[in-house]
C-alpha cells in the first residue's frame, strides 16, 4: 500500500512524497490551490540534461493504481483538487497504457486533466492528441536538432515532431487550438540567442499556437544557469512583438519547491542540500 511519507512546503507549494510499496519514493506537488501534479514514472528514461528527474534514469514504471493513489493520497489528506498535470517525474508517453487507465479514471470523477510531454514516441503523442484532454504542452527547448538532441537524450525528431503536432492542429477550431502551447525552457548561453527565438517565433506562427516560455530552475546537481530577469522579458517582448501569445513561469513553477524540473526520485537523503537557502517547511 502507497503511503504519505512527508510533506515539504513553502508559502505556494505543496511537495508530497510518496513512497510505493518497494520502497521507491515518489512526487506529487499540490500548488494554485486546486491543481495536483503527478508522476508517471519512478525515475525518466528520456534524462533530459536540466531536469533533476532523470538524473538517475529510469527505475520502472507506475501501474494504473500508483499514478491514482497520488490523487487520493492528497485528497486525503485534505488538498482541494480540481485538476490534474501529467507533469511530474517521468515522461507519460513511456507509459502510456497507465497513463491512459488513470486519465480515464480522473476524467469520471470529472476532474480537468492536461500533459506535459517530449512527444515520444510518436504513435503515442498522436493519440494523447485526439484525447479528450485539457491541454496538452509540448516539451521544445530548442528549434535545432543537435542542440535538441543535447538537452533532451531521447525523443523524436523536431520535423517529425512539427509535422504530427501540425497535421493534428489544422482539423482544430481556434477554440480547440487554445488546448495546445509549445514549452520552451530559457537556460542561459544555451538556447537564448537571437536565432533560436526567431526560429522558435516562426515555428510558433507556422503552428498558430502559443509559447510556455519557461525560466530555467537552478538545481544543485546540474551546472546550467537562469538568463537574468532583463534577458527574460526581452524574450518574451520579442515573442509578442511577432504576434505570437506567450505566457511566462508563473510563481508556482518557480520554486525550489515543486517547482518545474526540480522533481526527484528518492529525495530524502539529498534534499536537505536542496532546501539551503528556502523557507521550507518538512512537516
Amino acid at each position: 500500500m502507497m503511503k504519505l511519507e512527508t510533506v515539504i512546503k513553502d508559502d505556494l507549494n505543496r511537495l508530497l512524497e510518496i513512497k510505493t510499496d518497494d520502497n521507491y519514493s515518489i512526487e506529487s506537488v499540490h500548488y494554485r490551490g486546486n491543481t495536483l501534479c503527478i508522476s508517471s514514472q519512478i525515475g525518466c528514461p528520456v534524462r533530459c540534461s536540466f531536469c533533476a528527474s532523470g538524473l538517475n534514469g529510469l527505475l520502472r514504471n507506475l501501474k494504473t493504481e500508483e499514478i491514482i493513489n497520488q490523487y487520493l493520497i492528497a485528497k486525503e489528506e485534505g488538498y482541494h483538487i480540481e485538476n490534474i498535470a501529467f507533469a511530474g517525474i517521468g515522461e507519460p508517453l513511456l507509459n502510456w497504457q497507465a497513463v491512459k487507465e488513470s486519465f480515464y479514471y480522473f476524467k469520471s470523477l470529472g476532474l480537468k486533466v492536461s500533459f506535459y510531454t517530449t512527444g515520444f514516441p510518436l504513435d503515442n503523442f498522436k493519440e494523447l492528441l485526439n484525447l479528450n484532454h485539457n491541454g496538452v504542452t509540448l516539451s521544445l527547448h530548442s528549434v535545432f536538432e543537435e542542440k535538441r538532441k543535447q538537452l533532451i537524450k531521447k525523443g523524436a525528431k523536431i520535423e517529425d515532431l512539427i509535422s504530427v503536432f501540425k497535421e493534428h492542429l489544422d482539423k482544430l477550431s481556434n477554440r480547440k487550438r487554445k488546448l495546445y502551447s509549445i514549452a520552451y525552457l530559457v537556460i542561459k548561453d544555451i538556447n537564448d540567442s537571437d536565432e533560436e527565438i526567431q526560429k522558435l517565433i516562426e515555428i510558433a506562427k507556422y503552428l498558430n499556437i502559443s509559447v510556455s516560455l519557461l525560466k530555467y530552475n537552478e538545481i544543485q546537481q546540474i551546472h546550467y544557469k537562469t538568463v537574468d530577469d532583463e534577458e527574460y522579458e526581452k524574450i518574451f517582448l520579442k515573442l509578442r512583438e511577432n504576434g505570437i501569445k506567450v505566457t511566462l513561469s508563473n510563481k508556482y513553477r518557480t520554486r525550489k519547491i515543486g517547482g518545474c524540473g526540480t522533481l526527484m526520485v528518492n529525495r530524502l537523503s539529498p534534499f536537505y542540500l536542496l532546501l539551503q537557502n528556502t523557507n521550507s517547511v518538512i512537516i
